[in-house]
């Protein structure tokens, strides 16, 4: 398309240009070369005043001598130069032997003069012999006025379709004029429709969006008793637990118009279009009521007013207005149900969240294991499981997941079967493809140095036993040192049930097993590494929870200090103080210190009593790089393993050896699946590389 353009404006340029080439002969040039006789004919264009002439024979010899590099078989042009095109008199001549000369006439008039053309033509018949002057007058012929101004019509019109075209690419389809209309998905054009049915382990959260589906079909049933349906239902929870799924599937139950924006889809550069933007949504779903009108991530214009930082005009705050107009203002809004989902509700402003705007939140949160089970139904009907896959079994084993995380567990397990070769997904293939999602894809080509290998196999070797000594710690699933995605090595540990709270030992616990890596360097290698610096900082993040959020000191008292740091707005809580003085917070850090010092001690009585235990495990660790949980129980409770198969074997050691002093120290990360705020999930404490803490010389 710009192609096209950039070609009409050249055609243009060259049909409307007024200039040509560039003048070689004047005009008093040409009266020379009559007043001398050098012109045996000429061709004159009445119209444009073009005129072609020819030399005498003796005159071109002339203007070849003057012109050296002159040669007869061109023209010498003047102002129309390339443009003539032709006598249609017929009058002829020698070409080859007289120069043909073009030239524009500025004023016709006094050439054409009976007196001047009698006298040339006798100063010619006097100089050439009686011989006569031929010329040729071509006739001006009336072109209409529409015709001349066609090409410029043409590409004017061209020039407004492509500006067009292009304002209408830039709005999104809506054109120039079209910029304030609501960029709405209707369900029934996108053709995803959904029910109830594809909806599991929600089903309480199905219970509550019930009512709406049958006031939908059935609104007599309840307006005879007066009753009102709630204008807007607010779906709150953490990402992926099918918060759009069920407002979905909520329209395809009720059978009616389903229209889904997403909140920054009112606010762009230009003002007012927000505002704009919401009365067109809201016209169209009056015009197809009843229908539901989904908003999706309504926190990007549903934000508290006026906590901007600065001091202008808030469009957004603009776009806010206009909804609470139209969900709940003069006009009649009946029909119309908005459903609107957020993990944010905590910064929504006060206005929006009021009875009569959205009366009900309904919360969606991580499913428990019933849940997951029936999620993992529902994501594995179309595709093939092994007789050994057990849906409980894997419910269980996968506490903290969302919806999104099982339907992707899901698709990375059947795309490992079908790398394998495999017809149908096998339980091999789901645990493997729940610790690729975990702690990513194994590395099984990184080399690893024999000093490298020893230190993380103690490493996670005192994470593992400090679990399996922990009342209250979670029993170990696998522990590797093969390096797995950025990590050199990782202790999984999995919940037996679903936890609805976490108790002050249970914290405790915790934290001695991410202080059992470095204690158990300390202890055997004499020496400690920045492995554990992730470590470290797990764990005093859980004490400082257990101080500051959760009462748990009995210095400090049931007392919470400072704010959530994961709600922190920044508008709002910008200028918010911490809430306690220099002196509590001394006492904060002392009771932080004190917590992570006999939770230290713990872990070292621990395995300095069991310190065979930890050789016996860090010694099987770097024979078989791997264990599984009930590997690990057999060698805690003095039983030996099969040997290896081939299959089995560690990596070559051709791809392990390599200078000590060329490699970098590795630190060691714990990380978590999940972090749900009264469930625990499976926990993976790993070892990654680390130049920036590398230890300097």
């Amino acid at each position: 398309m710009i192609i096209a353009l950039l070609g009409l404006i050249i055609m243009a340029f060259i049909l409307f240009s007024t200039g040509g080439d560039t003048q070689t002969m004047k005009y008093s040039e040409v009266i020379d070369y009559f007043e001398q006789g050098k012109v045996s004919e000429f061709v004159l264009n009445m119209k444009n005043g073009a005129m072609q002439l020819t030399l005498t024979e003796e005159a071109t010899q002339e203007l070849l001598e003057q012109q050296p590099g002159m040669t007869l078989g061109g023209q010498q042009t003047g102002a129309l130069g390339g443009l003539w095109g032709g006598s249609s008199s017929g009058a002829a001549s020698d070409t080859a032997k007289q120069a043909v000369l073009t030239y524009t006439l500025p004023y016709a008039g006094e050439l054409l003069d009976k007196d001047n053309l009698q006298r040339y033509r006798e100063i010619y018949a006097e100089k050439n012999g009686g011989a006569e002057l031929k010329m040729d007058l071509l006739p001006a012929t009336e072109t209409p006025v529409w015709l001349t101004m066609l090409p410029m019509l043409l590409i004017s019109v061209l020039l407004m379709a492509g500006f067009y075209y292009f304002m209408y690419k830039q709005s999104g389809g809506g054109g120039a004029m079209n910029v304030g209309r609501a960029k709405v998905k209707d369900q029934a054009e996108q053709g995803r429709k959904a029910t109830f049915k594809d909806v599991a382990g929600a089903d309480e959260e199905k219970e509550e969006l019930q009512e709406i589906v049958e006031f939908l079909k059935n609104q007599t049933k309840f307006n005879t008793l007066g009753a009102r349906i709630p204008h807007g239902v607010l779906l709150v929870g953490p990402p992926g637990t099918g918060k759009t799924l069920l407002a979905r599937a909520c329209a395809g139950e009720a059978g009616v118009p389903f229209y889904s924006i997403s909140g920054s889809d009112f606010v762009e550069m230009y003002v007012g279009v927000g505002a704009s933007r919401v009365r067109d949504l809201f016209d169209k779903a009056k015009k197809t009521a009843p229908c539901i009108v989904f908003i999706d991530e309504i926190d990007a214009v549903g934000r508290q007013r006026g906590a901007g930082l600065g001091g202008g005009h808030d469009e957004r705050e603009q776009t806010l207005n206009q909804l609470l107009v139209e969900m709940d203002g003069f006009g009649a809004n009946e029909g119309v149900i908005v459903i609107a989902a957020t993990n944010r509700a905590d910064i929504l402003d006060k206005a929006l969240l009021r009875p009569g705007r959205f009366d009900r939140q309904v919360y969606v949160g991580l499913p428990d294991i019933k849940g997951r089970e029936e999620i993992l139904k529902v994501h594995t009907r179309n595709k093939p499981l092994a007789p050994d896959v057990v849906l409980k079994t894997i419910a269980k084993s996968t506490a903290g997941f969302t919806g999104a995380d099982l339907e992707n567990l899901v698709n990375e397990a059947a795309l490992l079967a079908a790398k394998r070769g495999r017809k149908a997904i096998t339980e091999q293939d789901i645990e493997e493809a729940s610790i690729k999602v975990v702690a990513g894809p194994e590395k099984k080509s990184r080399v690893v140095t024999e000093r490298e290998k020893r230190l993380t196999s103690y490493h996670e070797a005192g994470h593992a036993i400090t679990h399996y000594y922990c009342e209250t710690a979670d029993p170990v699933h696998e522990i590797s040192i093969i390096p797995r995605g950025a990590a050199g090595g990782y202790t999984m540990s999995l919940p037996e049930e679903d936890k609805n709270y976490v108790t002050k030992k249970q914290m405790e616990d915790n934290i001695v097993t991410l202080l059992g890596g470095r204690v158990a360097e300390k202890l055997v290698l004499d020496d400690i590494s920045t492995g554990a610096s992730n470590d470290l900082e797990r764990a005093t993040a859980i004490a400082r929870s257990m101080v500051m959020r959760y009462g748990f000191s009995e210095r400090l008292g049931p007392v919470v200090y400072g704010n959530e740091p994961s709600e922190t707005f920044l508008g709002r809580d910008l200028s918010a103080g911490r809430g306690y003085s220099e002196t509590v917070a001394s006492e904060i850090d002392a009771e932080i210190r004190e917590m992570l010092d006999e939770a230290y001690e713990a872990a070292r009585v621990m395995l300095s009593e069991h310190i065979d235990k930890l050789h016996t495990v860090a010694k099987a660790l770097m024979e078989r790089e791997k264990l599984s949980g009930e590997e690990f129980r057999i060698l805690m409770e003095g039983g030996t393993l099969p040997p290896l198969d081939k299959d089995d074997a560690p990596r070559a050691d051709a791809e392990k050896a390599e200078d000590e002093k060329s490699s970098a120290p590795r630190r060691r990360v714990s990380v978590h699946v999940k972090e749900p705020a009264v469930q625990e999930p499976a926990s993976v404490q790993s070892e990654t590389p680390s130049a920036e803490e590398a230890p300097k010389e």
